[in-house]
Parts: C-alpha cells; sequence; structure tokens
C-alpha cells in the first residue's frame, strides 16, 4: 500500500511516498479501515522533527485524523462491523498505525461512525480540532448560557468548532483572528472579533467567565487579565503559569486532549443536527502532502487542512 512517512528526524520536507509498505495487521481491540481522508495537524510536524521520537519506530507513518471504511473488525470488537463509515484518531502516538495511508489500524475506543451527509474530507477535519474543542469547552470549562469566552484563533482548525460549539451553549463568544479572517469567524457565529495583529485583546476586555487559547506566543498569560475571579483558562500550548494564575484567583490547565468514542458520539450529534459544521481550508491529493504541510505552515488556513487518498 502507499504509505507516506518519516525515516529520518528532518522535518515534513523530507517525507517520503513509499508505494509499497505492507498492510496493518489490526489488534483484537482495533478495526482495520481503508482510508479515504486525513487530516494535518500541527503535531504531525512536531513527530517530522523529532517530537518523542525515544517512541517512535522509524520508518513511521505520520498522520491521525481519518475517515474512511471499516474492512476488517478485530476479534474483541463488538461496537462496529466491516461495511462501516467511521473517522477518529489512529495516531502512532496512541497505538494507531498512522494515517497518511491507504489502509490504517485503528484503536475501537477513538472512532465512531461519521456523521450523516458530510463528506470523508469533512468528517476527517473533525477528529482532534473537534475532540480539543469539547473537551474544553464542555469538559473543563462547562460553559452555561450568558456566559462570557475568548477563543484564541477563531479561525484554526480548533477555533472555528470552538466558537460553534461556544454558541451551541448560548455564550458571548469573543475571538481573536487575523483582520482577513474577521468576516469569516462572525459567520461561524463569534458576537465579537478582535484582529490580533493591530488590537490588544488584554486591553479591550474584562470580565469573562472562560478563555479557552489553541494560538500561540504569550496569549495565555495575556489573557488572565481578562479573566474574572475564579474564571478559568484552558492552553492547548502547555502548561500555564501557575503562579500567575494563582495571582489572578483563576484556574489554569494545559489541556492534552484525548480522541474517545464518547466525544466523537458528542461531535457526531452536534454536526448531523446542524448545530456545528465542519470546516475544511484545501484539499490535497496524497501525492501533494509536502505542499498540503507548507499550506498548513504559511498559508493560514481557515479551518483544516486535508489529504484526500481515495475517491
Amino acid at each position: 500500500m502507499i504509505a507516506i512517512q518519516i525515516n529520518s528526524f528532518d522535518g515534513y520536507k523530507s517525507l517520503l511516498f513509499n508505494e509499497y509498505f505492507p498492510k496493518p495487521f489490526p489488534k483484537p481491540d482495533q478495526v482495520l479501515v481503508e482510508v479515504y481522508a486525513a487530516a494535518l495537524n500541527p503535531v504531525d510536524k512536531s513527530i517530522a522533527q523529532g517530537y518523542l521520537k525515544d517512541m517512535i519506530h522509524l520508518p513511521a507513518t505520520l498522520g491521525g485524523d481519518f475517515s474512511g471504511v471499516i474492512t476488517e473488525v478485530g476479534s474483541s470488537v463488538s461496537d462496529f462491523k466491516v461495511g462501516d463509515k467511521v473517522y477518529g484518531q489512529a495516531i502512532i502516538l496512541n497505538g494507531g498505525s498512522g494515517t497518511f495511508a491507504q489502509f490504517v489500524a485503528a484503536n475501537a475506543a477513538n472512532i465512531a461512525v461519521q456523521p450523516d451527509k458530510i463528506s470523508f474530507a469533512e468528517a476527517a477535519s473533525l477528529p482532534l480540532a473537534g475532540a480539543s474543542a469539547l473537551q474544553a469547552i464542555e469538559g473543563h470549562i462547562q460553559l452555561m448560557q450568558g456566559q462570557k469566552i475568548l477563543i484564541h484563533g477563531g479561525a484554526g482548525g480548533i477555533g472555528s468548532l470552538a466558537v460553534q460549539i461556544a454558541k451551541v451553549h448560548g455564550a458571548f463568544v469573543a475571538a481573536t483572528a487575523a483582520a482577513k479572517d474577521k468576516d469569516y469567524v462572525k459567520n461561524l457565529g463569534a458576537d465579537l472579533v478582535i484582529d490580533y495583529q493591530s488590537e490588544k485583546f488584554e486591553d479591550m476586555l474584562k470580565d469573562y467567565d472562560a478563555v479557552f487559547d489553541t494560538f500561540s506566543g504569550d496569549t495565555t498569560n495575556k489573557s488572565l487579565k481578562v479573566l474574572k475571579k475564579g474564571g478559568i483558562i484552558v492552553s492547548m500550548l502547555g502548561a500555564v503559569d501557575k503562579a500567575l494564575a494563582d495571582k489572578f484567583q483563576v484556574t489554569a490547565i494545559g489541556q492534552m486532549t484525548n480522541t474517545l468514542t464518547k466525544k466523537l458520539h458528542r461531535l457526531t450529534d452536534l454536526v448531523n443536527s446542524g448545530k456545528v459544521k465542519p470546516q475544511v481550508d484545501k484539499v490535497f491529493p496524497i501525492g501533494k502532502t509536502i505542499d498540503a504541510f507548507n499550506h498548513l505552515s504559511t498559508g493560514h488556513p481557515r479551518g483544516k487542512v486535508v489529504i484526500k487518498i481515495k475517491d
């Protein structure tokens, strides 16, 4: 089968197009899926650059998010059957075989039947970004109607879904984005969009109940100023300065996302109901995976970048 792999930790520009890699065998708690589409995530770039390299055996197939059709079911799997259209996560770091390939072995605990009436590309765009937004907004923050939340990176893969999910809960949503993306983020449902390149959100906002930081740089620490006492900030960028959070009397959480079936079921319900719409910026053929990574790195995509593996 075809697989997009690394054989060194020299970054994504040294990716290998392997036409003869053997098809993976699913373990008892896994399914084998013929992959139709896979989405890029920043962690894929990090893995190619050596992130957690002691946990990775080369050559390694990149990719985590995917959608496709089950072709084989492990002996201990009872919730899925051959022919099911599924989506989920199968990154090598969680025991999957990597999704930038024609077939992937995926843990049954990290997949779900994909939403109705959306394309495979749209389904592939959802798992990690959607689970991240749900874990932050419904899990850690437990956002309620009438509360105010600031979402950093409102046009990005996670942020574009987080804005929609926050509006499902009836919150007032402020979001940061580039000037060119302000209308896009407003159309997602944001009540206020701040141009992070020319405006200082920390001087414009106050007494917010929550902040969800999906962006970069020093936004997390600056965001502590906009929270009310007892507020909460969730960051996708690692640990938050606890001493500074204590000074502002707020709760600070550095989130590591778990893409579990239960979260994907919730995401499916939101998409099927029309309350949340997948956001796909651009789709590349599998042979143009390096171009897809270049676009992810420099193109400032709105939503997700996806690789098409099968028509």
